[in-house]
C-alpha cells in the first residue's frame, strides 16, 4: 500500500481550526492538541513512510491522521469502531486530526492494519515519544525530574488453555509450518496421521476424564517421534520457529521416567508457555493467601513524574514491557534504558518500593549522581514471624553498630561477620535480657526466643563508609544514598 499526498497547507486552510477558529477555547484539549501535538506529528511523517511502499498498490489513509486516532483513542478510551465514528463525527477530534469539516471516515480495520505495520516496522513507541516531545517543549517535564517506579501486569490476548489444548494446538502449528518446508516425498511416513490427529480433527470436550488423560499423553508421545524424526535434518527444518516452540512446550509439559515411557507433568511451573500462537504469554502470581494475584501476559514498568506541588499533574516518563515471571529488580535498569533512548536524562530522586532496592542499585545510582529512594526488603525468609521481630521493626546504624528494638531497647552486642568464600558482611544484633523477659510475656514470642538479627551489607568500601542511620517509617527502612546501603536481614 502506497502513500497519500501529504498536504500541510492546504489541510489548514480547510480544517475546521480554520473555519471556525473561535469554535474552542485556547485552553480546551482538542485545541491543544491542535496547536502543540499536532505539528509534532506531522513531523514525524517521513518516519512513517517507512511503513509503507512508496509506489506499490493504491494510496491507504494518512499515517500522521491515525496516530493521532490511536492518541485519541487511549484518552478517551474508546474502540476502533468508534473511533472511526468520532473522527466522522465529532468536531473536536476533526480538530486536533487537522481535517476537513467534511472529511469521511474511514473502515475499523485500517487501524488494525496500521498498529501491525508499526509494530512490524518497530515503531510502537512512536506516538508515546511525540507526546513526550510535546510535554517537554511545554516544559511539563524535565529532562531530570523526581519520578516513580512501579510495575504492573497486562493481560495477554489468549484464551484459557488446558495443558491437552496447548499441547495439540502446538502440534498443529509446527505441523502446519513443516508443511511448507517439507515436500511430499521429504515428509515422514506419520505424516498423514499427525495431520488428521492435529490439524484436522478437534478435541472432544465432552469425553471422559480418562480418556483425555490418554489423549494428553497420546499428544506427548506423538511431540517425541515427530521431534526424533527432525534431528537429522538440516537446521533450517530442525531449528524452524514452530517446531523450537514445539520442543520447548514438550520439555514443560512432559517428563521421561526411567522406563522410557512419557508422563504428563504434575505441577506446572511459572512461565511456561500458554498458547502458541502468543508464546510471549506466561503464567505468574504475586503476593500470598487472599493478596495473591494471578495472571497470563506480561508485566510492565511504568515510571511517572512525582508533582512538586498539589495542583500540578503526574505524567508517565516511560513504560517497559517484560515478560510476566522478570523481576522488579531487572525492571531499573530496563526503564533508565529507555528514558535514555527516548532523550531523557537520569532522575535526580527515583522512588521505588522494596522490589527495586539493593546494596548494588543504591551504589550504582549514587556513582551516577542520582538518589535511588525506597524501603528495604522486608524478611521474606521468615514469613510468619510476628511485625515486632522483623527487620522493618527495628532501627538500624551499621557505623554506630547499634540496633534499637520496638520497645526503645538498645542492642548490648554487635558482631560482624564475614563468610570466608563469598566474601558476604553480616551483622549479628543480640539483646540482652532485659529485653527478652519484656518481650516473652507476649504469647507469640515464647517460640522466637533469643532475639537477634543479622544485617546483610555489599563489600564495597566506599559503599559502607556512608554514616546516617536508618529512620523507621512504617515499619520499613527509608533507604536513600545517603543511608547505608543494605540488603535483607537473614535471621
Amino acid at each position: 500500500m502506497s502513500l497519500p499526498k501529504f498536504d500541510l497547507q492546504g489541510f489548514l486552510f480547510e480544517s475546521l481550526g480554520s473555519i471556525a477558529p473561535d469554535l474552542f477555547g485556547e485552553k480546551d484539549k482538542y485545541k491543544l492538541f491542535a496547536t502543540k501535538v499536532w505539528p509534532l506529528l506531522a513531523g514525524c511523517r517521513e518516519e512513517l513512510a517507512q511503513c509503507y511502499q512508496p509506489e506499490n498498490g493504491r494510496p491507504g489513509i494518512e499515517p500522521v491522521v491515525l496516530l493521532g486516532v490511536l492518541i485519541f483513542q487511549f484518552m478517551e478510551r474508546v474502540p476502533d469502531r468508534q473511533a472511526v465514528e468520532m473522527v466522522k463525527y465529532h468536531l473536536g477530534w476533526k480538530l486536533a486530526l487537522n481535517l476537513k469539516l467534511g472529511a469521511d471516515g474511514f473502515h475499523p480495520t485500517t487501524l488494525v492494519h496500521f498498529r501491525q505495520r508499526l509494530l512490524e516496522a518497530g515503531k510502537s513507541g512512536m506516538a508515546f515519544g511525540v507526546v513526550l516531545k510535546a510535554l517537554e517543549e511545554e516544559g511539563f517535564i524535565a529532562k531530570r525530574s523526581r519520578q516513580r517506579l512501579d510495575s504492573t501486569h497486562i493481560l495477554g490476548a489468549v484464551a484459557r488453555m488446558s495443558a491437552l489444548e496447548c499441547v495439540r494446538e502446538t502440534l498443529a502449528v509446527a505441523l502446519d509450518e513443516l508443511e511448507g518446508k517439507l515436500t511430499k516425498d521429504q515428509r515422514p511416513e506419520f505424516w498423514e496421521e499427525l495431520w488428521e490427529r492435529y490439524v484436522e480433527s478437534k478435541l472432544d470436550y465432552k469425553s471422559a476424564e480418562e480418556t483425555l488423560q490418554s489423549k494428553r499423553r497420546q499428544a506427548g508421545a506423538d511431540c517425541l517421534r515427530l521431534l526424533e524424526w527432525l534431528e537429522p535434518l538440516g537446521a533450517e527444518v530442525r531449528e524452524a520457529k514452530g517446531v523450537a516452540l514445539l520442543r520447548k512446550v514438550l520439555s514443560q509439559q512432559y517428563e521421561v521416567q526411567q522406563s522410557g515411557q512419557i508422563e504428563p507433568v504434575k505441577v506446572h511451573a511459572s512461565g511456561i508457555v500458554q498458547k502458541p500462537h502468543d508464546a510471549d504469554v506466561e503464567w505468574s502470581a504475586k503476593g500470598h493467601g487472599k493478596e495473591k494475584k494471578e495472571w497470563k501476559g506480561y508485566e510492565v514498568q511504568v515510571a511517572e513524574t512525582v508533582a512538586s506541588q498539589e495542583d500540578q499533574s503526574s505524567f508517565i516518563a516511560s513504560d517497559v514491557t517484560q515478560r510476566a515471571t522478570e523481576s522488579d529488580d531487572a525492571g531499573l535498569p530496563a526503564t533508565l534504558q529507555k528514558q535514555k533512548a527516548l532523550g531523557l536524562g537520569l532522575p535526580s530522586e527515583l522512588y521505588t518500593d522494596g522490589a527495586y532496592i539493593s546494596g548494588r542499585a543504591i551504589k550504582e545510582a549514587k556513582e551516577a549522581g542520582w538518589q535511588l529512594v525506597g524501603p528495604a526488603q522486608p524478611s521474606a525468609s521468615r514469613v510468619r514471624l510476628a511485625k515486632e521481630y522483623r527487620i522493618e521493626a527495628f532501627d538500624i546504624s551499621i557505623t554506630e553498630r547499634k540496633a534499637v528494638c520496638p520497645d526503645g531497647k538498645t542492642s548490648t552486642n554487635c558482631s560482624k561477620l564475614t563468610e570466608e568464600k563469598s566474601g558476604k558482611v553480616t551483622y549479628r544484633f543480640e539483646f540482652g535480657a532485659n529485653v527478652i523477659a519484656a518481650r516473652i510475656k507476649q504469647p507469640a514470642s515464647r517460640a522466637l526466643y533469643p532475639i537477634a538479627r543479622s544485617l546483610s551489607e555489599p563489600t564495597t568500601k566506599s559503599c559502607s563508609s556512608d554514616g546516617a542511620i536508618n529512620r523507621v517509617k512504617n515499619f520499613s527502612f527509608e533507604c536513600t544514598n545517603e543511608t547505608r546501603s543494605k540488603e535483607p536481614l537473614a535471621s
